[in-house]
């Protein structure tokens, strides 16, 4: 009997001690991707419009970057962190979408095609690295690292992508009919058509994230815009709670959180 298959599971022991960093994908997991989209979106709006554009955006920017060190210190899944640093991916990737257009004065035609473009360029040094997209193996730091820059090229692409079927002439209550529709897509194709996983996630994730910003502004804009005119502070604390609630549910159940 030799002992190399001993060594060789002695050397790999390391690697499976690592807990995934990324939750179980459940239907809880799907609502709260949509909550932080819409909370995102509004959330960012009503800082620009209380401290200004440019303290915004600064403010934004390093919450994101406190949020992810958090998020790459720890060695497992832990709910509060990991959707902690969602939203702040959220929110500092609707500001970034917006700097371009109201800022530099990019229109969504364009800069929905260039963060398309980012995000391929991330999948594909994701696989080049790696040699998978999955979810399922976020146990390294490298691995983390590609994840969080595709979920926010995903997020910036939602936005582009939300803003410009909202004024291209659907409105806001017509992009929400257009995306829930085109979420359910992926789904189908992967249980009928055969569509790889990985596939069919990434493409509902990036879909998730024009749904729920354009269902969130379509809560908070004034009626003139074909909104319901609650306003961005109810909207926002109302999805805000909504997060909390779910994030407390997964905690308190332990659900979505991965075994070692």
């Amino acid at each position: 009997m030799t002992t190399q298959p001993l060594l060789d599971d002695w050397r790999r022991a390391p690697l499976r001690a690592m807990a995934n960093k990324v939750p179980e994908v459940t239907a809880c997991f799907w609502i709260i991707k949509v909550l932080t989209t819409g909370m995102g979106e509004t959330a960012s709006d009503l800082l620009a419009r209380v401290l200004g554009p440019i303290p915004a955006v600064a403010l934004g920017g390093l919450a994101l970057v406190a949020s992810l060190a958090v998020q790459l210190t720890v060695r497992r899944h832990i709910a509060w962190v990991y959707w902690t640093a969602v939203v702040m991916v959220s929110v500092f990737g609707t500001m970034a979408a917006d700097v371009l257009h109201v800022g530099l004065g990019v229109p969504y035609a364009v800069s929905t095609p260039v963060f398309l473009a980012v995000l391929a360029a991330v999948f594909g040094l994701w696989y080049a690295s790696e040699r998978t997209l999955s979810i399922h193996g976020i146990h390294t730091r490298r691995r983390e690292g590609f994840y969080w820059a595709a979920v926010l090229a995903t997020f910036a692409l939602g936005t582009a992508a939300g803003d410009l079927t909202a004024t291209a002439g659907l409105g806001y209550l017509g992009s929400v009919g257009l995306f829930a529709a085109a979420i359910c897509v992926p789904a189908l194709a992967h249980r009928w058509a055969g569509l790889n996983a990985v596939a069919a996630f990434w493409s509902a994730y990036i879909v998730t994230r024009p749904l729920g910003a354009s269902l969130a502004d379509w809560m908070a804009v004034g009626q003139s815009r074909g909104g319901l005119a609650l306003g961005l502070e109810p909207v926002t604390l109302a999805w805000t709670v909504a997060i909390l609630g779910f994030v407390a549910y997964l905690a308190t159940s332990q659900r979505g959180r991965r075994p070692a």
